[in-house]
C-alpha cells in the first residue's frame, strides 16, 4: 500500500471516528450481549434514506447488534447510480419480500433477525422490536464466535436446534460519498458497513462446528473492511429465513489483521 493511499485511509478513519478501533469481534465471549441483526436496505438515490443511514451508524456505535447496509440498485434510474449497490443486494431484499409475503420492496427497509421488517429510519422502533423478539424467543439463540488470529478468521458455532446456512457477509466499515445527481444531489453522506459480497461457507446441523477463513478476505479493504457471520435458516433453496446466531470481525485501521 502506498504512503498516499495509506494517508487517505487514515484521514477517512479520522473523519468518521474509526481510527484506533483495531481488531474486534462481536461475539458471545467478548462480554457483549448481541441483541440481534439489523439488515438495512438503502440507496444513495433515495431521499428518504439518509436518516436511516444515520440510524444504522448509531447502531454500529452502540455495538450490541450486527448492523449491515445493503445498497440496492433499483433507484439508479432516478439519475444517480449508487456507488455501493449491487444486484445481489437487491436480490436479497426481494428474497426477504417473498419470505415476508410482500408483493414489493422499499427503502429504507430494516429486516430484523431475518424475521420481520420496519422503516429503517425508526431507530426507537428497531430497538423495541429487537427487545420484543428476544422476549418472545425469536432472538439469537445459538452462540457464534468469530475472531482474527494468526492463521486467519476462526468461526465457532455452538450447539442448538435445527439446521442453518453459515453465511459470511463482507462489508466496508465506512465510506463517504459525494452524491452528484438524483434525489440527494449535492449531499455528502457517510455510509457504514456497506455490504460488498455475500457467501455461504457451510452448513450447520445443530452440532458445534468450526470454520476458518483466510486472513486475505479482509485485506481487500486496506483496513476499512469487516465481515459478519450469520447463522441463517432457509425457507427453501432461494428464500432466507430466520437468523439464529451472528458475530462480526473488523480489520485493523491500517490494513493489518
Amino acid at each position: 500500500m502506498t504512503f498516499a493511499f495509506r494517508t487517505t485511509i487514515r484521514r477517512l478513519a479520522l473523519t468518521l471516528g474509526i481510527l484506533g478501533a483495531g481488531c474486534g469481534a462481536v461475539a458471545a465471549d467478548d462480554g457483549k450481549t448481541i441483541k440481534g441483526v439489523v439488515e438495512l436496505f438503502t440507496s444513495q438515490g433515495c431521499s428518504s434514506c439518509p436518516p436511516a443511514d444515520a440510524a444504522l451508524k448509531k447502531l454500529v456505535d452502540e455495538g450490541d447488534v450486527v448492523a449491515l447496509a445493503y445498497h440496492v440498485d433499483y433507484w439508479n434510474y432516478l439519475g444517480w447510480a449508487d456507488t455501493l449497490a449491487s444486484k445481489e443486494n437487491t436480490e436479497r431484499q426481494y428474497a426477504y419480500a417473498r419470505m415476508l409475503g410482500r408483493n414489493g420492496v422499499y427503502t429504507p427497509q430494516a429486516v430484523l433477525n431475518g424475521r420481520d421488517h420496519l422503516n429503517g429510519a425508526n431507530l426507537q422502533a428497531i430497538r423495541s422490536r429487537l427487545d420484543a423478539m428476544n422476549a418472545e424467543g425469536r432472538g439469537l439463540a445459538v452462540p457464534v464466535q468469530a475472531a482474527i488470529g494468526d492463521d486467519g478468521i476462526s468461526i465457532k458455532v455452538g450447539a442448538g436446534e435445527g439446521k442453518a446456512n453459515v453465511v459470511v457477509v463482507y462489508f466496508e466499515r465506512a465510506k463517504v460519498v459525494d452524491v452528484e445527481k438524483g434525489e440527494n444531489s449535492g449531499k455528502q453522506i457517510a455510509y457504514w458497513h456497506a455490504v460488498r459480497d455475500i457467501q455461504t461457507i457451510g452448513m450447520w446441523d445443530g452440532k458445534p462446528a468450526e470454520f476458518t477463513l483466510p486472513a486475505s478476505v479482509l485485506i481487500e479493504g486496506n483496513g476499512n473492511s469487516g465481515c459478519a457471520v450469520l447463522l441463517q435458516s432457509m425457507k427453501d433453496a432461494e428464500t432466507p429465513g430466520a437468523i439464529i446466531g451472528a458475530a462480526a470481525v473488523l480489520a485493523g485501521p491500517q490494513g493489518k489483521l
